[in-house]
Protein backbone atom coordinates (compact mmCIF):
# COMPACT_ATOMS: atom_id res chain seq x y z
CA UNK A 1 0.00 0.00 0.00
CA UNK A 2 1.17 3.67 -1.09
CA UNK A 3 0.55 6.71 1.87
CA UNK A 4 0.61 10.30 1.48
CA UNK A 5 -0.12 12.93 4.10
CA UNK A 6 -2.24 15.96 2.64
CA UNK A 7 -2.36 17.53 6.27
CA UNK A 8 -1.15 16.30 9.41
CA UNK A 9 -1.43 19.97 11.45
CA UNK A 10 -3.89 19.94 14.35
CA UNK A 11 -6.66 22.25 15.49
CA UNK A 12 -6.75 24.56 12.96
CA UNK A 13 -4.43 25.32 9.44
CA UNK A 14 -1.66 27.80 10.07
CA UNK A 15 0.38 29.55 7.38
CA UNK A 16 4.23 31.45 7.00
CA UNK A 17 7.68 31.00 6.48
CA UNK A 18 8.00 28.68 9.84
CA UNK A 19 5.24 25.97 8.84
CA UNK A 20 6.72 25.34 5.75
CA UNK A 21 8.78 22.10 6.55
CA UNK A 22 6.13 20.14 7.61
CA UNK A 23 2.90 22.16 6.47
CA UNK A 24 -0.31 23.77 7.59
CA UNK A 25 -3.07 21.73 6.58
CA UNK A 26 -4.93 19.91 8.67
CA UNK A 27 -5.48 16.16 8.53
CA UNK A 28 -6.29 14.38 5.43
CA UNK A 29 -4.14 11.03 5.06
CA UNK A 30 -4.39 8.99 1.26
CA UNK A 31 -4.00 5.28 1.13
CA UNK A 32 -3.89 3.28 -2.28
CA UNK A 33 -4.27 -0.39 -2.61
CA UNK A 34 -2.44 -2.75 -4.40
CA UNK A 35 -5.70 -3.37 -6.08
CA UNK A 36 -6.28 -0.06 -7.34
CA UNK A 37 -8.77 1.20 -4.21
CA UNK A 38 -8.34 5.19 -3.29
CA UNK A 39 -9.11 5.57 0.38
CA UNK A 40 -8.96 8.75 2.01
CA UNK A 41 -8.67 9.36 6.09
CA UNK A 42 -10.43 12.88 7.07
CA UNK A 43 -11.62 15.87 5.34
CA UNK A 44 -9.55 18.36 6.92
CA UNK A 45 -8.02 21.22 4.62
CA UNK A 46 -5.60 18.95 3.66
CA UNK A 47 -8.06 17.20 1.13
CA UNK A 48 -8.48 20.55 -1.37
CA UNK A 49 -4.97 19.57 -2.50
CA UNK A 50 -5.59 16.15 -2.70
CA UNK A 51 -8.97 16.68 -4.96
CA UNK A 52 -6.59 19.19 -7.02
CA UNK A 53 -4.49 16.14 -7.34
CA UNK A 54 -7.31 13.59 -8.04
CA UNK A 55 -8.24 16.00 -11.01
CA UNK A 56 -5.11 15.83 -12.87
CA UNK A 57 -5.02 12.79 -12.79
CA UNK A 58 -8.48 11.30 -13.70
CA UNK A 59 -8.89 9.50 -10.36
CA UNK A 60 -12.35 9.43 -10.15
CA UNK A 61 -13.58 6.58 -7.79
CA UNK A 62 -12.86 6.76 -3.76
CA UNK A 63 -13.44 5.73 -0.43
CA UNK A 64 -13.95 8.17 2.79
CA UNK A 65 -13.33 7.31 6.38
CA UNK A 66 -13.54 9.92 9.62
CA UNK A 67 -11.40 9.90 12.73
CA UNK A 68 -13.94 11.97 13.80
CA UNK A 69 -15.93 15.59 13.52
CA UNK A 70 -14.15 18.29 14.76
CA UNK A 71 -13.62 21.32 12.72
CA UNK A 72 -10.17 20.63 11.80
CA UNK A 73 -11.25 16.96 10.41
CA UNK A 74 -14.27 17.87 8.12
CA UNK A 75 -13.45 21.87 7.73
CA UNK A 76 -12.28 21.10 3.86
CA UNK A 77 -15.00 18.84 2.52
CA UNK A 78 -16.56 21.73 0.64
CA UNK A 79 -13.29 22.75 -1.15
CA UNK A 80 -12.87 18.91 -2.65
CA UNK A 81 -13.49 19.50 -5.84
CA UNK A 82 -14.42 16.47 -7.43
CA UNK A 83 -17.98 16.46 -5.53
CA UNK A 84 -18.42 18.81 -8.64
CA UNK A 85 -18.03 16.33 -11.05
CA UNK A 86 -20.71 13.52 -12.27
CA UNK A 87 -18.16 10.94 -13.30
CA UNK A 88 -16.43 10.74 -9.69
CA UNK A 89 -18.30 8.23 -7.19
CA UNK A 90 -16.93 8.65 -3.65
CA UNK A 91 -18.48 6.16 -0.71
CA UNK A 92 -18.92 7.77 2.68
CA UNK A 93 -18.22 6.36 6.22
CA UNK A 94 -21.77 6.14 7.59
CA UNK A 95 -21.50 6.24 11.43
CA UNK A 96 -22.84 8.64 14.21
CA UNK A 97 -20.90 11.34 15.74
CA UNK A 98 -22.56 12.51 19.28
CA UNK A 99 -25.69 10.96 17.58
CA UNK A 100 -25.55 12.95 14.57
CA UNK A 101 -25.43 10.77 11.21
CA UNK A 102 -21.80 11.28 8.28
CA UNK A 103 -24.49 12.96 5.92
CA UNK A 104 -26.01 15.03 8.47
CA UNK A 105 -22.27 16.44 9.56
CA UNK A 106 -21.39 17.36 5.85
CA UNK A 107 -24.85 18.72 5.50
CA UNK A 108 -24.52 20.92 8.56
CA UNK A 109 -20.58 22.26 6.75
CA UNK A 110 -22.41 23.20 3.56
CA UNK A 111 -25.45 24.82 4.10
CA UNK A 112 -26.28 28.52 4.11
CA UNK A 113 -24.98 30.60 6.04
CA UNK A 114 -21.82 28.88 5.95
CA UNK A 115 -21.09 27.70 2.41
CA UNK A 116 -22.97 28.55 -0.92
CA UNK A 117 -23.66 24.76 -2.22
CA UNK A 118 -25.21 22.72 -0.14
CA UNK A 119 -24.81 18.86 -0.57
CA UNK A 120 -27.48 17.66 -2.49
CA UNK A 121 -26.33 20.28 -5.34
CA UNK A 122 -22.83 18.40 -5.53
CA UNK A 123 -22.70 16.94 -8.89
CA UNK A 124 -20.62 13.83 -7.25
CA UNK A 125 -21.86 10.17 -7.06
CA UNK A 126 -21.95 10.15 -3.25
CA UNK A 127 -23.08 7.15 -1.18
CA UNK A 128 -22.84 6.91 2.21
CA UNK A 129 -22.22 3.25 3.59
CA UNK A 130 -23.28 1.54 7.13
CA UNK A 131 -19.99 -1.25 5.94
CA UNK A 132 -17.32 0.88 6.60
CA UNK A 133 -16.82 0.48 9.87
CA UNK A 134 -15.89 -2.44 12.55
CA UNK A 135 -14.21 -4.62 10.35
CA UNK A 136 -14.17 -4.39 6.61
CA UNK A 137 -11.70 -4.81 3.51
CA UNK A 138 -11.58 -2.43 1.01
CA UNK A 139 -9.75 -4.33 -2.51
CA UNK A 140 -6.91 -5.89 -1.21
CA UNK A 141 -6.87 -3.87 2.53
CA UNK A 142 -8.52 -5.19 5.26
CA UNK A 143 -9.38 -2.34 7.43
CA UNK A 144 -9.77 -2.89 11.89
CA UNK A 145 -11.41 0.15 13.78
CA UNK A 146 -10.87 1.44 17.54
CA UNK A 147 -12.27 3.62 19.13
CA UNK A 148 -10.19 6.41 20.39
CA UNK A 149 -9.73 8.78 23.72
CA UNK A 150 -11.03 11.29 22.60
CA UNK A 151 -14.50 13.49 23.00
CA UNK A 152 -16.84 12.94 19.99
CA UNK A 153 -16.90 9.74 19.17
CA UNK A 154 -12.97 8.97 17.59
CA UNK A 155 -12.04 6.21 15.61
CA UNK A 156 -8.28 5.03 15.00
CA UNK A 157 -7.71 2.36 12.40
CA UNK A 158 -5.68 -0.06 11.39
CA UNK A 159 -4.55 -0.94 7.58
CA UNK A 160 -3.16 -4.20 6.59
CA UNK A 161 -2.06 -5.40 3.36
CA UNK A 162 0.50 -8.37 2.19
CA UNK A 163 1.02 -8.59 5.79
CA UNK A 164 2.26 -4.98 5.71
CA UNK A 165 0.16 -2.58 8.76
CA UNK A 166 -0.44 0.69 8.83
CA UNK A 167 -2.10 2.00 12.24
CA UNK A 168 -3.47 5.54 12.22
CA UNK A 169 -4.08 7.17 15.93
CA UNK A 170 -4.59 10.77 15.95
CA UNK A 171 -6.44 12.69 18.54
CA UNK A 172 -5.77 9.84 21.21
CA UNK A 173 -4.69 10.49 24.61
CA UNK A 174 -2.85 7.87 26.01
CA UNK A 175 -2.39 9.45 29.30
CA UNK A 176 -6.26 10.25 30.43
CA UNK A 177 -9.05 7.44 29.45
CA UNK A 178 -11.97 8.82 28.45
CA UNK A 179 -15.09 7.14 28.20
CA UNK A 180 -15.13 6.55 24.87
CA UNK A 181 -11.30 5.34 24.76
CA UNK A 182 -10.26 1.94 25.45
CA UNK A 183 -7.30 2.39 27.49
CA UNK A 184 -3.59 1.91 26.37
CA UNK A 185 -3.49 -1.31 26.98
CA UNK A 186 -5.87 -1.82 23.70
CA UNK A 187 -3.95 0.62 22.45
CA UNK A 188 -0.40 -1.04 22.81
CA UNK A 189 -2.44 -4.31 21.46
CA UNK A 190 -3.62 -2.68 18.44
CA UNK A 191 -0.60 -1.08 17.49
CA UNK A 192 1.72 -4.87 18.00
CA UNK A 193 4.42 -5.02 15.73
CA UNK A 194 3.00 -2.04 13.04
CA UNK A 195 4.98 -1.35 10.20
CA UNK A 196 4.16 2.05 10.75
CA UNK A 197 1.92 4.18 12.99
CA UNK A 198 0.78 7.99 13.02
CA UNK A 199 0.02 8.88 16.32
CA UNK A 200 -1.08 12.07 18.06
CA UNK A 201 1.85 13.87 19.47
CA UNK A 202 0.57 17.01 20.17
CA UNK A 203 2.38 17.97 23.45
CA UNK A 204 5.58 17.98 25.29
CA UNK A 205 5.56 16.91 28.65
CA UNK A 206 5.73 20.05 29.96
CA UNK A 207 2.29 20.88 27.59
CA UNK A 208 0.97 17.89 28.72
CA UNK A 209 0.72 19.10 32.16
CA UNK A 210 -1.62 21.56 31.37
CA UNK A 211 -3.68 20.27 28.62
CA UNK A 212 -4.45 16.94 30.66
CA UNK A 213 -7.69 16.18 29.52
CA UNK A 214 -8.15 17.77 26.16
CA UNK A 215 -7.88 14.62 24.04
CA UNK A 216 -4.58 14.86 22.79
CA UNK A 217 -0.99 12.69 24.10
CA UNK A 218 2.42 14.14 25.42
CA UNK A 219 5.23 12.62 22.82
CA UNK A 220 6.81 10.93 25.83
CA UNK A 221 3.89 8.28 26.11
CA UNK A 222 3.80 7.81 22.26
CA UNK A 223 7.22 6.59 22.15
CA UNK A 224 6.53 4.48 25.34
CA UNK A 225 3.41 3.13 23.61
CA UNK A 226 5.55 2.60 20.15
CA UNK A 227 8.66 0.76 21.76
CA UNK A 228 6.64 -1.35 23.76
CA UNK A 229 4.36 -2.51 21.15
CA UNK A 230 7.46 -2.89 18.94
CA UNK A 231 6.46 -0.78 15.93
CA UNK A 232 9.16 0.26 12.82
CA UNK A 233 8.64 3.20 11.78
CA UNK A 234 6.83 6.03 14.17
CA UNK A 235 5.29 9.38 12.53
CA UNK A 236 4.06 11.76 15.25
CA UNK A 237 1.08 13.52 13.73
CA UNK A 238 -1.72 16.33 14.73
CA UNK A 239 1.55 19.00 15.29
CA UNK A 240 0.54 21.53 17.86
CA UNK A 241 -0.54 24.60 15.58
CA UNK A 242 1.78 26.99 17.45
CA UNK A 243 5.03 24.28 16.45
CA UNK A 244 7.84 25.97 14.36
CA UNK A 245 9.41 23.54 11.99
CA UNK A 246 12.52 24.35 14.36
CA UNK A 247 10.90 23.71 17.29
CA UNK A 248 9.50 20.17 15.59
CA UNK A 249 12.85 19.21 14.46
CA UNK A 250 14.54 19.94 17.91
CA UNK A 251 11.62 17.84 19.32
CA UNK A 252 12.53 14.95 16.82
CA UNK A 253 15.95 14.91 17.38
CA UNK A 254 15.63 15.36 21.65
CA UNK A 255 13.09 12.07 21.28
CA UNK A 256 15.65 10.24 18.96
CA UNK A 257 18.30 10.45 21.40
CA UNK A 258 15.88 9.03 24.42
CA UNK A 259 14.73 6.60 22.36
CA UNK A 260 18.57 5.90 21.59
CA UNK A 261 19.06 5.55 25.40
CA UNK A 262 16.72 3.06 25.58
CA UNK A 263 18.70 0.40 22.73
CA UNK A 264 15.51 1.43 20.87
CA UNK A 265 16.38 1.19 16.84
CA UNK A 266 12.67 2.29 15.81
CA UNK A 267 12.68 4.86 13.17
CA UNK A 268 11.01 7.70 14.58
CA UNK A 269 9.74 11.03 12.38
CA UNK A 270 7.00 13.70 12.36
CA UNK A 271 4.91 13.90 9.48
CA UNK A 272 4.87 16.57 6.81
CA UNK A 273 2.69 17.46 4.71
CA UNK A 274 3.24 15.34 0.97
CA UNK A 275 5.12 13.23 3.12
CA UNK A 276 4.94 9.44 0.48
CA UNK A 277 5.46 6.00 2.18
CA UNK A 278 5.07 2.69 0.63
CA UNK A 279 4.85 -0.61 2.47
Amino acid sequence: MDIKCWGSRGSIPVSGAQYLKYGGDTTCIQITAKSGETIIIDAGTGIRRLGNFFIKNNITQYYLLFTHAHWDHILGIAFFRPLQYSKVKITIQDRKFSGISTKNVLGEVMKFPFFPIGLKELKADIKFEKALNHSFTIGSILVETIPTSHTGGGLGYKFTEDKKTFVFLTDNELGFDHPEGKGVKAYLDFSRDADLLFHDGEYTQKEYKRKMNWGHSSIQDVLDLAVNANVKKLGLFHLNQDRTDDQMDQIISESRMDLKKKNSAMDLFAVACDMAIHL
